[in-house]
């Protein structure tokens, strides 16, 4: 049995999580095991019925399953609160709690979706890397922070152990690939890159089939559009690894196709990387890949099962082939589906 919790959070969140939900249904009755989905609110959601972003009750439902599953946070209605109650502030205290220091963002182009990438096809046929991005430490989490009228502040602090812990868990998975690593830095102008490179280094010596190099962050924003297939395995920091990865996600034709997983020691939390989008929200109009993908994820990381994981890439890869498409990924001219038809494609293809 394997025990879920579900958090479709804010805006389009509901409506993808339903959509991943459905996958799980399906995966359940085709393979013959136990699947126990628990729903808690998080985010706006949860402010408006319980007047706190993340409740205990949630946060302890998050600390005794097998994964949780999480749509979107934030919106409009939300931001005029202080930074301190933000949807955005619960998404750094959920991860801070559950100890989910690496954030895994696979970039990958399916082969029917190369007219939808804004680069030409041949620059991204082939497109598959993975961002390791640290998640608990760096310029998000450091003290001292704040503003006031003339000035404001933050602090990016890595400490030894955080550098380690992600540096060997994208050495190991480079292993499972093409064993190349990239370290994404900004050591010629920053001291705690220079640091973080010097640790990955350190971390390597124990990988040494595993090929390493180094790249200045803004020579990676580069790389990554002119020659994306040149990427296996990225690891970075926080910072840096939140805005490479939305690079990515252009690349790939929307960010409503990209999945990620954030691990710890002993939790996992997997996400669609695009937000909650409030302008469409309601509208059944979201793209449901991104989660769906990230199920696959769990399936991968958290159930150590890559058959089926690769039973749903291979459904969105069938789904996506027959011809359909959202109206994030559709082209001048073709005719958007809706989120409940992408699904129950999906569904339909997993079933087959």
């Amino acid at each position: 049995m394997y025990k879920i919790v579900s958090i479709p959070g804010d805006g389009i969140g509901p409506e993808v999580v339903a959509g991943a939900v459905a996958v799980l249904k399906q995966l359940s009755k085709k393979h013959g095991f136990e699947i126990v989905i628990e729903e808690h609110p998080f985010g706006g959601a949860s402010y408006d019925l319980h007047g706190e972003m993340l409740t205990d009750a949630t946060l302890e439902a998050c600390k005794n399953c097998d994964a949780v599953l999480l749509g979107a946070v934030g919106g409009p209605k939300w931001e005029s609160l202080p930074h301190d109650h933000k949807p955005e502030a619960a998404l750094l205290k959920i991860r801070k709690e559950l100890g989910l220091f690496a954030n895994l963002r696979p970039a990958k182009v399916y082969d029917a979706l190369l007219g939808a990438s804004s680069l030409k096809p041949e620059v991204v046929r082939g497109t598959d890397f993975l961002v390791f991005r640290e998640l608990t430490g760096g310029i998000y989490f450091g003290q001292p922070r704040g503003f006031d009228e003339n000035k404001g502040w933050n602090t990016m602090v890595y400490e030894r152990f955080e550098v380690e812990r992600i540096a060997r868990l994208a050495f190991e998975e480079a292993r499972k690939r093409d064993k190349k690593v990239i370290s994404i830095d900004k050591a010629n102008v920053l001291e705690v890159s220079q640091f973080w490179r010097n640790v990955v280094h350190e971390v390597h010596k124990d990988f040494a089939d595993v090929e390493l190099s180094d790249m200045y962050v803004d020579n990676a924003a580069m790389q990554i559009v002119r020659n994306p297939k040149q990427f296996d395995v990225i690891v970075t920091s926080n910072l840096f690894g939140d805005i490479l990865s939305d690079i990515a996600g252009m690349i790939t034709g929307s960010l409503g196709m990209l999945p990620s997983a954030s691990i710890g020691k002993s939790h996992a939390l997997y996400e669609p990387i695009h937000g909650s989008a409030p302008d469409i929200a309601g509208q059944n109009k979201a793209n449901p890949i991104a989660t769906i993908a990230s199920v696959a994820m769990m399936f991968d990381y958290s159930f150590s099962l890559p058959d089926i994981a690769r039973e749903i890439y291979q459904a969105i890869e069938a789904t996506l082939a027959s011809g359909l498409r959202t109206a994030d990924i559709a082209n001048p001219g073709e005719i958007a589906v809706s989120t409940t038809v992408m699904t129950e494609a999906i569904v339909r293809h997993l079933g087959a």
